[in-house]
């Protein structure tokens, strides 16, 4: 691991240092119209026009180069595209952290998925004596919105209940953010999951890019969710790309997963619905693949690549409707 490292983004940079970020800085916008629409985008006449223009001024800001609805050509442009012009009624069920745990064990065998313990619509439901000493609390209609519990005897109880009352009221569902359409119309859970991180605590995230409900490459995340997190993007046969996003390459030697090739079919059968892109997101635990996550726009369609001209290479593999004739 490299002991200092710069990433860069079409927005600012982060600076890590033996892998954990130790500063960061990040335009964002702020400009009187975009504070205008981030005012109106819970009321019910926020308009698709209102909607597009937020999302162009927020996908600037954040890539660095204006957002062409007319003509998308990148990977990233592409992504928005399908936001406004593209919808399967699959994609709120698969959106749906609670609702997916169906559709994955009937695609590809209920092995893979990560047992429920608990769902619930408020916090004040929660039998926290009836969990186990670890555990994983989530909603599930947002990202990145989950309480690891290690340990329940330490557990601040309160703020635990406060935090998901605040993450499942109505202006908190990921849609408003910047209107993925599967998140709108699902009704707010909180589930509970048993801890999978032992005994390693390092979990290691394999995210397959399937295109034409293809696999293409893996965003390979190690040390998932924790402060020192990096990623690596591979080719199918496990050769490093020249890809960076977000976080810093991981520069150690990594052998290919035993479980990989099960892991590129089993996403290629979850995938299958859905003729453009779909990112599937899996773990692997004591030589099991267990399932994480369906993702329809990954890094919501507005983390820069470099080298820059990924964010095209990869555009060229989503096809949209009537982009043939362009």
């Amino acid at each position: 691991m490299k002991q200092f490292a710069i990433v860069r983004r079409g927005n600012g940079f982060s600076v890590y240092l033996f892998g954990k970020k130790v500063f960061s800085w990040h335009k964002k916008p702020n400009s009187p119209r975009y504070q205008e629409l981030q005012a109106g985008k819970h009321d019910p006449d926020f308009s698709l026009a209102d909607k597009m223009e937020l999302v162009a001024l927020q996908f600037e800001t954040f890539t660095g180069y204006k957002l062409n609805l007319d003509n998308p050509r990148t990977f990233n442009e592409k992504l928005q595209w399908l936001k406004f012009f593209y919808h399967n009624p699959l994609m709120t069920l698969c959106a749906d952290k609670h609702l997916v745990k169906e559709y994955v064990a009937n695609s590809i065998g209920e092995e893979h998925v990560i047992p429920t313990i608990g769902v619930w619509d408020r916090p004040e439901q929660i039998d926290f004596a009836a969990l186990p000493d670890a555990f994983v609390l989530k909603v599930n209609w947002g990202s990145g919105q989950n309480i690891i519990v290690r340990d329940k005897s330490r557990a601040d109880i309160p703020a635990i209940q406060k935090k998901l009352a605040k993450w499942i009221s109505p202006k908190s569902n990921l849609y408003f953010y910047s209107f993925e359409p599967g998140y709108r119309d699902i009704t707010p859970k909180i589930i509970c999951e048993p801890y999978i991180g032992f005994p390693a605590e390092r979990l290691t995230c394999y995210k397959i890019f399937t295109f034409a409900a293809k696999p293409h490459l893996a965003q390979v995340v190690f040390d998932d969710k924790t402060r020192g997190a990096t990623i690596n993007y591979y080719d199918l046969s496990w050769n490093t790309l020249d890809i960076r996003q977000n976080f810093p390459n991981n520069d150690r030697v990594v052998p290919r997963p035993a479980c990989f090739d099960q892991m590129l079919e089993l996403a290629e059968k979850l995938a299958r619905p859905f003729p453009h892109f779909v990112r599937v997101d899996m773990f692997e635990v004591d030589g099991k693949v267990l399932f994480s996550e369906i993702t329809f726009f990954s890094d919501n369609g507005m983390a820069p690549f470099t080298p820059a001209h990924w964010d095209k290479q990869l555009g060229e593999l989503i096809v949209l409707e009537g982009q043939e004739e362009r």
